[in-house]
């Protein structure tokens, strides 16, 4: 019976450490990415969009230049990226919410409810395909990425209540799985200390 237990036991440390390494993995390549991102968007926007056409490259900066905007030789990539999005999502959140008007109150929810599902989807075959999470752990877990997800991104409802919702249901959830699981814990300490005393 104790190797039985011990084998059990050697069989989850090493899908947990495979667990972790893989996770760590994952870690380092989306710190390299952002630092790769952050290092591309602090070059000069005037001087590396030049090169990129003395190059003859497929992909220049043209299309990220704002109209109406005067570049500096000084403006980094990321100014002018700003300036641009700033123009189309304040057109965007106008649209968007010229849209909203023409839509009944309880279909924008239930459009919201679906976007925040597809985004959990999204998350959850992600955990599923690229890591060892059970069904359990990668359900909350892509439920609160969701929600982090849907926070951010535009919806028909006005307002942050939706937000909160989306956001708060998935936090509930965990916190009262890891408050059963430490509960669970403890009354199978319990027994097996009343079972050492026997």
């Amino acid at each position: 019976m104790r190797l039985f237990t011990r084998g059990n036991d050697t069989q989850a440390m090493k899908k947990t450490v495979a667990q972790i390494t893989l996770l760590l993995l994952l870690l380092a390549f989306c710190i390299m990415a952002v630092l790769l991102v952050r290092h591309v968007l602090q070059l000069p926007f005037g001087p590396t969009n030049d090169n990129l056409h003395k190059k003859g490259s497929a992909f220049t900066l043209d299309r990220f230049i704002p109209a109406g905007t005067y570049i500096d030789s000084s403006m980094t990539i990321q100014d002018v990226i700003a300036i641009r999005f700033k123009q189309e999502t304040s057109l965007f959140k106008t649209a968007i919410r010229a849209i909203a008007d023409l839509i009944p109150l309880r279909y924008r929810l239930i459009l919201d409810l679906m976007q925040f599902l597809f985004w959990t989807f999204l998350w959850m075959t992600f955990f599923r395909v690229f890591t060892f999470m059970g069904y359990g752990r990668a359900l909350r877990t892509s439920l609160l990425t969701g929600g982090i997800i849907y926070y951010y991104m535009p919806d028909l409802s006005p307002g942050k209540m939706d937000d909160a919702l989306f956001l708060s249901i998935p936090i509930l959830i965990i916190l009262i799985r890891g408050y059963f699981f430490r509960k669970k814990k403890l009354q199978a300490s319990r027994k097996e200390e009343v079972r050492i005393n026997k």
